[in-house]
């Protein structure tokens, strides 16, 4: 089990590795300037193990929200018995919020504004962007229960979540601080939330 463990660790490791150095030469020469070749030579790794563990380019960058993918889903099949399901994604988003957790959008690091910048200014990225939230949306349906009923509040929930996120990026882009933001971003989660429990998608 404990060698299970440390091959499963080692493989994280090689992951976040070989992605933080594709980012950082996406970011320095941009995305499309930058071939696989070139990650692979920077990793010391060879083309065909990269693409093992990364089948494709995109996914050298987007592997940032891996962890974010099953989130909203894992937080749903997880919650005590009477919380309600806006109720649990309400939290975990203002927990968020309070710590500048940058898949809130509202982060001024310079190293994830530019990360976003990169993600959103790079079509072919924002696509695949697309497809994460795609398959979010399919896992948080699943959890809650997988019928049409399930799909149409997964899908209000995940829309819900990228347009606020969006919103708080757009405004670091423009220059504005956390401090300057976080008001008016807690306030409009607030404001989403609740329309989204009045909409029923609690069941």
């Amino acid at each position: 089990m404990g060698e299970i463990g440390l091959r499963e660790r080692k493989k994280q490791r090689m992951y976040q590795a070989v992605s933080d150095i594709a980012i950082g030469l996406f970011l320095e020469k941009g995305f499309d300037a930058v071939s696989v070749a070139e990650v692979a030579a920077a990793a010391e790794i060879s083309k065909p193990t990269l693409f093992r563990y990364f089948p494709a380019k995109e996914d050298l960058v987007l592997h940032r929200f891996a962890d974010h993918e099953t989130e909203a889903a894992r937080l749903v099949a997880g919650r005590v018995a009477g919380q309600s399901v806006t109720g649990v994604l309400r939290e975990h988003f203002l927990a968020g919020l309070e710590r500048s957790d940058p898949v809130t959008g509202l982060s001024d690091v310079p190293q994830v504004l530019a990360f976003h910048r990169l993600l959103y200014g790079t079509p072919s990225l924002a696509a695949r962007l697309h497809e994460y939230l795609e398959r979010s949306e399919a896992a948080l349906a699943e959890a809650l229960g997988g019928d049409l009923d399930a799909r149409l509040a997964a899908g209000q929930i995940i829309a819900v979540q990228r347009v606020l996120a969006m919103e708080n990026w757009r405004r670091m882009a423009g220059g504005e601080t956390v401090a300057a933001v976080r008001d008016d971003a807690v306030a409009a989660a607030e404001r989403a939330f609740e329309r989204l429990r009045r909409a029923g998608v609690d069941g």
